[in-house]
């Protein structure tokens, strides 16, 4: 790394009122110029989703000090990214994006969903590094504090060796116990997916409505997997590219009769 400081862009999808991005500014702001945007209200689930039909509204506020340039946003988490790249910075170069850290886990299938990670991945298509942090416990009073020295550690290893353009890292922490973390495992995506059921329920006035809930069936059990690393206590890391091609069925079907 370079004696002068990195610039340093942090978004989540819980909001900028979240514990969570709280601790991560504490955290970069040990490692280089920290600016944030972040969503003014929970925007977990939202994916990819950026805003066409009704306008953004972002104001600065005073929430990480007065040391740290900071922005509420009224957009979603892809939102807040290209606001901070072309409004905020614009003309400064990025050095890295970092998202999260996230109150819950977005390992597996949840990356699709995952506004935490789609900050991320904005980033990654403009050409910044970046990551997204996500720690598997959803109480809104999470313990963070065995991340510290890893998200340091990973984000360093960033800045130094870069990351290919379209690329970004998924890191997800296991949930803070009695047991020290093992270290890290670079490992693939578990091939896991939702089983959704939806709960009716009666509103005051009679009316029905219905809440979404389900759990993650993981069939890819010791395969090298993100889920496998987080149930064996390391941090977990999964290098997710934008690009959702498939290279291989795509030679295959140049033989169809189209």
């Amino acid at each position: 790394m370079s004696q002068e400081k990195p610039l340093i862009l942090i978004a989540n999808d819980d909001s900028i009122y979240s514990k969570g991005i709280r601790v991560l500014v504490e955290i970069m702001s040990e490692m280089g110029e920290v600016v944030v945007v972040a969503p003014d209200t929970h925007q977990s689930g939202m994916g990819h989703a950026i805003t066409l039909g009704s306008p953004l509204r972002v104001s600065k506020t005073s929430d990480f000090g007065p040391q740290i340039l900071s922005y509420k946003c009224s957009g979603t988490p892809a939102d807040c990214v290209k606001f901070g790249k072309h409004q905020i910075l614009k003309g400064r170069k990025i050095d890295l994006v970092v998202s999260g850290i996230n109150h819950g886990s977005n390992a597996s299938i949840s990356v699709l969903y995952s506004g935490t990670m789609s900050a991320a991945i904005e980033a990654a298509m403009e050409g910044i590094p970046a990551i997204g942090f996500s720690l598997c416990e959803f109480g809104a009073d999470a313990d963070f504090s065995h991340c510290h020295d890893y998200i340091i550690k990973i984000c360093q290893q960033v800045l130094v060796h870069g990351l290919p353009k379209g690329l970004t890292l998924n890191v997800n922490f296991p949930a803070k116990s009695e047991v020290p973390l093992k270290g890290i495992k670079v490992a693939k995506q578990a091939n896991a997916v939702y089983r959704e059921f939806f709960e009716e329920r009666k509103d005051p006035y009679g009316q029905s409505y219905y809440w979404m809930d389900g759990n993650l069936e993981n069939d890819d059990l010791n395969n090298n997997t993100d889920l496998d690393a987080l149930s064996d206590n390391f941090v977990s890391i999964v290098p997710i590219k934008y690009d959702l091609t498939d290279y291989a069925e795509l030679e295959l079907m140049k033989s169809w009769d189209l």
